[in-house]
């Protein structure tokens, strides 16, 4: 293999790199960050569509209740919330 040719195979992976891996690992961290400041009162989308108010989050789990109707509350795996619409600002005591 010639020094052009092993030049050229790094400049092809530094490009792949900063083009594709590095933006979805950026995104990866946001997603998590936004999972980890979920409170009770935000206003989730999930991955199917559904727009809810969380209702309970806990913490030694992995889920979140949320209120998808008047008394309908269903439990959610936290990494099926997409979006935060609604953020709810932390209780002053």
């Amino acid at each position: 293999m010639r020094p052009a040719d092993l030049i050229l195979l790094l400049v092809i992976f530094a490009i792949m790199y900063f083009l594709l891996i590095r933006p979805q690992q950026k995104k990866l961290k946001e997603h998590q960050t936004m999972l980890a400041a979920l409170r009770r009162g935000d206003q989730v989308i999930t991955q199917g569509g559904l727009v809810a108010k969380v209702v309970k989050v806990k913490d030694d789990s992995n889920e979140v209740e949320v209120e998808i109707a008047d008394g309908v509350k269903v439990r959610v795996i936290k990494s099926t919330i997409t979006t935060v619409m609604n953020k709810t600002e932390p209780a002053k005591t």
